[in-house]
């Protein structure tokens, strides 16, 4: 590899913006991960607010069987 044409100064920038893309990228998936949370824990809310249904056990067996399907 001929790196003859490479200035010291041109590399360590390169570097150097690199390096800033990485880090900003870190950021951006941290950032991307505590919003995820946020809503899952907002749907977790969500679910967990809605109302529980009446339990069928104490119905007749025979409820619910047949649906009436004539207007």
């Amino acid at each position: 590899m001929d790196i003859s044409g490479v200035s010291v100064n041109g590399a360590v920038s390169a570097v150097l913006a690199q390096q800033e893309v990485y880090a900003q990228n870190q950021v951006n998936v941290s950032m991307f991960k505590k919003a995820l949370d946020t809503q899952s824990q907002n749907a977790m809310a969500l679910i967990d607010s809605l109302p529980q249904l009446p339990s069928t056990q104490d119905l007749p067996a025979n409820l619910g069987n047949n649906i009436n399907t004539t207007a």
